[in-house]
């Protein structure tokens, strides 16, 4: 009986490793006590792995913050900007790499392909020195073998360690990562040999830029990489696991003819046209790691379904051979549905989170080898008819309103430039308008009235009277400050998703259900298990009760279709358009209830927008197209004087440039500062751009605080790539996880920085 975890949540059933972390980082507790919530939670994870039976229980995807960062580490690839001199990296070393310190910026962080998830990206170049440098991986082998646990270690491969990495500062911008494979496989090959000596019989390499577009040459690599491994990886099993998509038909070829390597992981969720190519050869003798069950989503598994699959590729590869197996990585689920006090048991019957997919696994391993349990499978076949015939998914008046969406275009009807001018004339903005991005910080004091409120300890008055007090205090602090464009700072959201979500029909909350975005940074993803709608207003008190607190413009802060779709465990029966299309209309009501309440600006933010971004070229152009079509469909009904911004968060925006243009927005503003201007270099290339834009002048993710020096010098570098008059003075992103101490200052060097450079302007003119 062949079952296999790709890898699993590390932040606990309760988040226990995001408190200890940040407990650490405050200075509150030592590195033992961080140490020690680690070491339990990855026993606690093997234990349960090995007594729900599982065969391939992996190790070493536990992390204090990052895989790829623990993979630097393990290579000793440490920038110089940290002074580390060698040894064993400990917390000081990895943290600061993570975070940044007092006095060096951390190290970039990007989207884990296309999930939500966050990692850090390797900075190399030639001259970077690679030295075996955290036992990491070696240790929690040990760790497990000392329980009685043989488990299967996992590294990120090398080919993608390298993919996945940019040059450093100083280093050609075309300098060729591939080269550096000679220089890092020597580390590998000492990871490797002390595992063979602890004992390791099965190692995992995770390479899921297999799945991405590759030219030959980067194919090429693969084959050169574990070519070199091979004698090194004699004696061990060696499964090589993708995962995101399908592979192509020469990834396929590439990965199934790797020498040293026993066995390949495919996810069979999210690329189905994997098993054509399996069921037309399959290498003799070697191991399928068959991911049936989904590692992305909450669903329970159509275990029927699977089982019919699983009998299919069986007769391809032969009855010893196949291991059914998780997607990917359980990281990008929810951890536990014991915890889940508060969902009705109907639409609980309906999902699955890691621990529960741990078991279907599991179940149907058992089945392959007819030890199937009937009990378990009659259940999970009824749970599955009820989803289809339940009232609850289904709304037939918000299916007619969608579908009739296709025939239309939604854009605004004049041009952007034309309704830049009308707002100009209402607005009355100085060039370089600051603003800020939305949110304000979230005091201790605040998610105690929310928590308090919640549970019905303090009444609905003493709730309202509480957040205008906060709002009051946040208009008050920006109009000390001298911002333009004013924000309430959201002390009603507890997130930018969830607060939505609540108010929407078709959603479902979890109390527990925690995934990891970044770091210590959990989100909670809202459940989309029916058809959405919007009952009544959701922003319109709040927006309204600011405005009237000030004479300056108020932005409407709403979250966009896209982004809601991509921030959240989404249906998994019909098309993700149509659920976006669904989400547009109830957005687009609440955009024009704002404007009948005489809110000017409003902000439809679609952070999320590249984050559903397919990872293959030939599926980007549908993407994009329902995607940007849904965001119009929200403020196309909106005068010409009411200004629709929207914001962008972390990602690589050049390759969709033209995508965002088209989204017409009046302003948009762009996470920018902690990837070094890339974004600018889009403008340098001719890309003409009329609309406003604010690319973010400092990043609100470390807690440093940039000098007004400093800002200037940032916009001046904006000022040479973009037109006077469309460019806005904001921070990255929201300043919710931020502490006042840090956001006064900062906006106050931000706001002179900005006042400095209108002042060399007027005197240049």
């Amino acid at each position: 009986m062949a079952s296999h975890i790709v890898g699993y949540p590390r932040m606990g059933p309760k988040r226990e490793l995001k408190f200890a972390l940040e407990s650490f980082w405050d200075g509150k507790s030592s590195a033992e006590d961080l140490e020690k919530v680690a070491a339990d939670l990855r026993v606690s994870i093997w234990k349960q792995m090995s007594e729900a039976g599982i065969k391939y229980i992996p190790s070493n995807t536990f992390s204090c913050y990052d895989q790829v960062l623990d993979t630097t580490a393990m290579l000793g690839a440490v920038p110089e900007r940290y002074s580390w001199t060698g040894g064993e990296i400990g917390f000081d070393t990895y943290f600061s790499m993570a975070r940044g310190n007092a006095s060096v910026p951390a190290m970039e962080m990007t989207k884990w392909f296309d999930t939500n998830y966050h990692f850090i990206v390797p900075e190399l170049g030639p001259n970077t020195k690679f030295s075996y440098a955290s036992h990491k991986a070696v240790k929690e082998y040990k760790e497990a073998k000392a329980l009685g646990i043989n488990t299967v270690p996992v590294l990120v491969g090398p080919v993608t360690y390298l993919l996945l990495s940019k040059p450093a500062k100083g280093v050609e911008k075309s300098f060729p990562l591939l080269s550096l494979l000679e220089s890092i496989l020597p580390v590998y090959k000492e990871v490797i040999a002390e595992l063979k000596a602890e004992g390791a019989s099965w190692i995992q390499f995770d390479e899921p830029t297999l799945v991405m577009d590759l030219d030959s040459h980067k194919l090429a690599a693969f084959s050169k990489a574990y070519a070199e491994l091979e004698s090194s990886l004699s004696g061990l099993n060696v499964v090589v696991e993708t995962y995101f998509a399908d592979v192509t038909a020469d990834a396929y070829k590439t990965l199934t003819s790797l020498a040293g390597v026993t066995g390949y992981g495919f996810d069979l969720v999210r690329g189905t046209n994997t098993l054509e190519l399996i069921k037309s050869g399959f290498p003799t003798g070697k191991y399928l790691f068959a991911g049936v069950v989904d590692g992305r989503n909450i669903w329970a598994n159509d275990l029927a379904a699977s089982l019919t699959t699983l009998q299919a590729l069986e007769s391809v590869v032969g009855k010893d051979k196949l291991v059914v197996s998780t997607s990917c990585s359980l990281m990008h689920t929810a951890v536990d549905l014991i915890n889940e006090t508060k969902l009705d048991d109907e639409i609980k019957s309906w999902l699955a989170f890691a621990a529960q997919k741990v078991v279907e696994v599991n179940a149907l391993a058992k089945a392959l080898a007819g030890q199937k349990d009937e009990a378990f499978f009659s259940a999970n076949a009824a749970a599955q008819a009820s989803r289809k015939a339940s009232p609850r998914v289904n709304n037939e008046e918000v299916q007619k309103a969608a579908a009739a969406l296709r025939g239309s275009d939604h854009r605004r009807a004049t041009t952007v430039s034309a309704r830049l001018d009308a707002q100009q004339k209402k607005l009355n903005l100085p060039i370089l308008p600051t603003t800020t991005i939305g949110s304000f910080p979230q005091t201790v004091e605040l998610r105690r009235v929310r928590r308090e409120y919640k549970a019905k300890k303090i009444s609905e008055e003493s709730y309202v009277e509480a957040i205008k007090e906060e709002i009051s205090k946040v208009v008050k602090l920006q109009e000390e400050l001298d911002i333009d464009v004013l924000v309430h700072g959201e002390p009603e959201r507890n997130d930018m998703v969830e607060y939505f979500g609540e108010q929407l029909s078709g959603f479902a909350f979890t109390a527990n259900g925690w995934v990891q975005s970044y770091g210590s940074r959990c989100v909670k993803p809202p459940i989309i298990y029916g058809d959405v709608s919007r009952p009544k207003a959701m922003t319109v008190f709040w927006s309204s009760m600011a405005q009237s607190m000030t004479a300056r413009p108020m932005k409407g802060m709403l979250t966009g279709p896209v982004t809601i779709l991509n921030w959240s465990f989404v249906r998994n029966d019909q098309p993700r358009f149509e659920t976006c299309y669904q989400i547009a209309l109830a957005i687009k009501k609440e955009v024009e209830d704002l404007e009948a309440g005489g809110i000017q600006v409003i902000q439809i933010d679609e952070a999320a927008l590249r984050e559903g971004l397919p990872l293959r070229k030939s599926e980007h152009a549908f993407y994009l197209d329902w995607a940007v079509h849904s965001f119009r469909i929200t403020n196309c009904g909106v005068q010409d004087t009411t200004q629709i911004h929207t914001h962008m968060c972390y990602s690589n925006f050049n390759d969709i440039i033209h995508s965002i243009i088209n989204m017409d927005a009046d302003v948009i503003t762009i996470e920018n500062s902690r990837s070094d201007e890339k974004l600018l270099s889009v403008f340098r290339e001719g890309v003409t751009y009329g609309a406003g834009i604010g690319p973010g002048v400092y990043d609100i993710h470390s807690p440093r605080i940039p000098s007004t020096e400093e800002i200037a010098d940032r916009i001046n570098k904006m000022l040479a790539v973009l037109d006077t008059n469309i460019l806005w003075v904001n921070p990255d992103c929201g300043l919710k996880t931020r502490k006042y101490t840090e956001v006064k200052p900062a906006l106050t060097n931000m706001v002179s920085a900005a006042k400095l450079i209108r002042t060399q302007l007027a005197s240049t003119k």
